[in-house]
């Protein structure tokens, strides 16, 4: 049995854009499967430009 691989989305408190980690952001340079916490700490938001601090995890 395989192990399944849990991705989360991490949500903008301020625009509301997601971040998916399961999809990543190949356009600028972040790979499928990247977590979140793996992404550079100076990354900012592509719609508002706020920073990390401001991106909460999506729970369903």
């Amino acid at each position: 049995m395989s192990e399944v691989i849990e991705y989360k989305s991490w949500v903008c408190l301020i625009c509301g854009w997601v971040y998916n980690e399961q999809d990543g952001l190949p356009n600028e340079g972040i790979a499928p499967g990247t977590r979140f916490a793996d992404i550079p700490a100076d990354w900012r938001c592509p719609e508002c430009d706020v920073g990390k601090e401001d991106f909460v995890v999506v729970e369903f």
